[in-house]
Order: structure tokens, then C-alpha cells, then sequence
């Protein structure tokens, strides 16, 4: 019995130092702070839809108008440009009487005297006169130097011829025969030629040498198809100098030449090429420094004045 009874009071002592140390435990922890639980996560709110690249619009949310992206127009497309006029093929045969001709085309050679239905401009250089010539079948004026200051026996000048056109045709067609009478011309010689507008009308010019009377001659030959309301008219400048004389008479020859001008009574005549745009000033030189200011030599001391003796 003696060892059972100190056995149970063992038994009970570690019970009791058991339960010491447990509550001893438990006072520990429930002296330290007790944090409140943290707070549950709210989901963040969707960012708004927004309009993709494609130009699609996205649903928006409720009680909100949607969102529409602008409408960006088109481009235009760019208005073509107006085509370039056709170009004029010189005919190889027929000159313009031919071609006339062959139309059924009438033409009335027409007198300066009240003429009214085109106003021609024939330049006068100095001492070239007008002159009746008899050699110019049907001759509208002519213009020569009669100065006799050339060493040539041909005399230079210039002859305008004017006929009415009486009949159905094309002018743009009828032009291009407007070289073959010149290229008829004996042993002719082309310099230059051209095709196209002048004064608004269709024209042709063409400049060369040929051979008469043993000599050698430098022309200058333009038709013009002028229209005047319902009638056309054919307008012909020859200006033609000896080989000889081409360079003492090229003043008066190209002033005849680029002066020239046929237009209707009342329009507006072509404009003259602008200007060209004057060179710029050359950039100012710096001033030169001012001369100095030449300094006078200083003045001599005077002496002193001696003081009077009493």
C-alpha cells in the first residue's frame, strides 16, 4: 500500500505541475494585442472600353451614351490634268493652195484699205519705208530698206499677204502644210520650223536659205489662220535679206519678226513675258572705320611773367 500511495501522489503531483504550466502558457499569450481581421478585397473597377484601331466601338456601361470616334473623310482624288494639245505633224506635200484646193476652199485676197476685220501689226525699223512692190502677187504691204547702205543688190523686206477663206476645212489640218511652199523653194535650206499658237490662232513659221538669181537668200516665212467671228482669213509674213546682209540686218529683221501680230478687233492682246527678277543686291560692305579725329600739337608753356620791382 505504502508504494502504491506515494506512486498516486506522484501521479498527482505531475497532474497538478501540468496544469500549472498550462495556464501559466495560456496567461502569456492572451496578454499580447489581438489585430482586427483585415478587410475583405473589393475587385477594382473594369476600365472603360475604348474605341479599337479598326474604328469599332466598345459597349459602355450602363447609363452611359456610347463613344464614337470621329469619321475621317476620304481623301479626294486629285482632279486630272487637262491634256496637253495635240501636237501638229508637218504634212511631207501639198502647200496650202493645194490643200485649199482640195477643199473647195475660195481664196479673196484683201486690201489694206477698210480692212476691218483683223488688226495686223507690221513694225517699221528705221530707214525701212513702205513701197508698192508689183513682184508680190496680191500684196496686203510691204516694207523694204531703201537705204542702200548694203553691200547686196537684193534689197531686204518684208511682205504681208491677207486672203479670205471662202469654204468647209480644218484649221489645225490646213496648217500643217504651212512649210512645203517654202521647202519648194530652189536649193531651200532649213534653219528652224515651228508649229502651234500664235495669238491664239493655229500657225506655222519656218526659216532657211534658198537660191534666186544667183544669190543666196535668208527668209523668215509665217502663216496664220486667223478667225474673225464667222469668217477666216489666212495671214502670210515673208521676211526674207540676202546671205550677205543677214547680220548688218538682223536688228531690223527680228524687230519685224518678233513684233509682228495678228489679232481681232477689240481683244485683248497676248501678254508679254514677265520680267526676269532682278539679281539680288550684293550684301553691303562694312562701314569703314571713321578717320580719327587729328589731335592738335599741345601749346608751348608760356614763361613765367616776371613780377614788377618797386
Amino acid at each position: 500500500m505504502t508504494q502504491i500511495a506515494r506512486g498516486l501522489r506522484v501521479l498527482v503531483a505531475g497532474v497538478v505541475v501540468g496544469v500549472v504550466a498550462v495556464m501559466c502558457v495560456g496567461g502569456t499569450a492572451s496578454a499580447d494585442p489581438v489585430f482586427p481581421p483585415g478587410p475583405n478585397p473589393v475587385p477594382a473597377p473594369a476600365p472603360p472600353l475604348t474605341q479599337n484601331a479598326l474604328g469599332a466601338v466598345g459597349n459602355s456601361t450602363p447609363g452611359t451614351a456610347p463613344s464614337i470616334a470621329p469619321r475621317i473623310p476620304a481623301p479626294q482624288p486629285a482632279a486630272a490634268p487637262a491634256p496637253p494639245p495635240a501636237t501638229l505633224v508637218p504634212a511631207t506635200s501639198g502647200t496650202l493652195r493645194d490643200y485649199f484646193g482640195g477643199k473647195g476652199v475660195k481664196l479673196e485676197p484683201q486690201q489694206p484699205q477698210n480692212f476691218k476685220a483683223l488688226d495686223i501689226t507690221l513694225p517699221v525699223p528705221p530707214r525701212w519705208t513702205q513701197v508698192p512692190d508689183p513682184n508680190v502677187p496680191d500684196a496686203f504691204a510691204v516694207i523694204a530698206d531703201r537705204s542702200g547702205t548694203g553691200n547686196s543688190l537684193y534689197t531686204s523686206n518684208a511682205q504681208v499677204v491677207v486672203y479670205k477663206l471662202v469654204g468647209d476645212f480644218d484649221p489645225q489640218e490646213a496648217i500643217t502644210h504651212g512649210f512645203v511652199d517654202s521647202q519648194q523653194l530652189p536649193a531651200w535650206q532649213t534653219t528652224k520650223g515651228a508649229m502651234g499658237d500664235f495669238g491664239g490662232f493655229p500657225s506655222s513659221v519656218i526659216e532657211g536659205t534658198y537660191r534666186q538669181n544667183d544669190m543666196t537668200l535668208n527668209t523668215s516665212r509665217r502663216h496664220v489662220i486667223a478667225t474673225s467671228g464667222p469668217e477666216r482669213y489666212l495671214v502670210s509674213l515673208a521676211v526674207t535679206t540676202a546671205v550677205t546682209q543677214a547680220v548688218a540686218d538682223a536688228p531690223a529683221t527680228d524687230a519685224i519678226i518678233n513684233g509682228f501680230r495678228v489679232a481681232v478687233p477689240g481683244a485683248n492682246p497676248p501678254a508679254a513675258p514677265a520680267p526676269a527678277a532682278p539679281a539680288a543686291a550684293p550684301a553691303a560692305a562694312p562701314a569703314a572705320p571713321a578717320p580719327p579725329v587729328p589731335v592738335l600739337p599741345a601749346l608751348p608753356a608760356r614763361p613765367p611773367v616776371p613780377a614788377p620791382t618797386r
